[in-house]
């Protein structure tokens, strides 16, 4: 273990869609340095795009042997015992091969004219009450949560419920300890309820053949079963419903790329993978990954025990990567983000945020005219106290 004195991380409070001054410095000078975060022991910050694929993609480091450390992080409380978050090959590919087939491209790209009948007629109800109106409760929110409740067979009804659970499942500094092992609580007890339906009457929804999955093939306990589901209902809501705003407030504060985009919308795609490079939805620091073994990254000898964070946000921004990393460039055809992580880990839910992002941004730049912040920075309240970061509350103005 180094004697090194370690930072305090974060290094400074982030404001808006900044990413942190200090990654720059550390990638070219230190690019594996000690830090302490608000939780657990020390360890390391990877800030370079080879380093962090390395953390994230090598089998040298697992994610399991965080369940017998106190793990550096932000939230108060550790990861949990039968999360698939928590899990290496071969626990990790068996739970998640359970529902991939619900997140492969083609069965995604079955789901677009749906996503796209509920994303114009968000806009349709916009428009009828017409401007200003505020783009998380009337667009961004409601298309990830219809589409997962849709997906999942969760009733969009309980949504405010599910909702709350998850910004407490997510917090930092918003809900004390308490109050999210609380809301945790609740959300298995809400979870555990569905299930029995299921088994009661079962439906033609992903929670039915997990259910299905649980109960005549025992491929997954019952608790790997309720982590599963309310993994799958956070992640597949949360990070759409927080990026959609994001997207939109960085183009609308890029003039020039909003132009760009507005005279191609058949550039969207491209803009997506941009934007998903661009903008940093963390507060940085990744779940951290224990070594197996002694091994060298970034310069430097990380022993067998010692864990290291990946910051996604600093790799993207990685000026031996990308040219200009930290320009907005809507035609950048060069390097390959990691904004949905590398590896065993690389996010599920890809393939459906892609094709929600797209369809949300093409429908909001085709259909509200010469789409604006209504009252400048002043109408975006942005999210306090939460990992993912985006705002709360964004007025937009658009051509009557």
């Amino acid at each position: 273990m180094t004697t090194a004195e370690p930072r305090n991380y974060p290094f400074s409070h982030p404001d808006r869609l900044d990413t942190e001054p200090l990654f720059a410095r550390l990638r070219a000078e230190e690019p594996l340095t000690r830090v302490c975060l608000p939780y657990g022991e020390p360890g390391w910050l990877a800030t370079r795009y080879e380093d962090v694929k390395v953390v994230l993609g090598d089998p040298r480091f697992s994610r399991a042997a965080s369940l017998e450390h106190d793990e550096p992080r932000m939230r108060p409380q550790p990861s949990q015992p039968g999360s698939i978050l928590s899990m290496d090959p071969p626990d990790h590919s068996r739970l998640r091969r359970l529902v991939t087939k619900a997140f492969t491209v083609r069965r995604i790209e079955e789901l677009r004219p749906r996503v796209q009948e509920i994303a114009d007629g968000l806009v349709d109800a916009m428009l009828a009450e017409g401007p200003p109106g505020d783009l998380i409760e009337n667009f961004a929110l409601p298309v990830p949560v219809t589409v997962i409740c849709e997906l999942l067979g969760v009733p969009y009804d309980d949504r405010v419920d599910f909702r709350y659970w998850s910004d407490a499942f997510l917090s930092t500094t918003k809900f004390t300890p308490e109050q999210v092992g609380e809301c945790t609580q609740k959300m298995r007890g809400y979870l555990e309820g569905l299930i029995a339906q299921r088994r009661e009457t079962p439906k033609d929804d992903l929670l039915s053949g997990l259910v299905a999955a649980r109960d005549n093939d025992d491929r997954l306990s019952e608790d790997e079963l309720v982590m599963l589901v309310m993994a799958l209902l956070v992640a597949g809501h949360e990070t759409t419903a927080s990026q959609i705003p994001n997207f939109v407030y960085v183009l609308l504060t890029h003039p020039d790329q909003l132009a760009l985009l507005r005279s191609d919308l058949s550039l969207v795609p491209r803009a997506v993978e941009e934007l998903m490079r661009y903008v940093p939805l963390g507060l940085g620091a990744g779940i951290a990954r224990y070594a197996l073994e002694d091994l060298e990254l970034g310069g430097v000898t990380v022993k067998a025990g010692e864990a290291v964070m990946p910051v996604l946000a600093s790799a993207n921004r990685d000026e031996s990567v990308f040219t200009d990393p930290d320009r907005l460039d809507l035609l950048r055809q060069e390097g390959t983000h990691i904004g949905f992580g590398h590896g065993v880990h690389h996010c599920l839910g890809a393939p459906l945020a892609r094709m929600e992002l797209q369809v949300a941004l093409g429908t909001l730049l085709r259909r509200l005219p010469n789409l604006r912040l209504a009252e400048g920075d002043a109408g975006v309240r942005w999210k306090e106290g939460l990992s993912t970061r985006g705002p709360e509350r964004m007025l937009l103005a658009w051509d009557a």
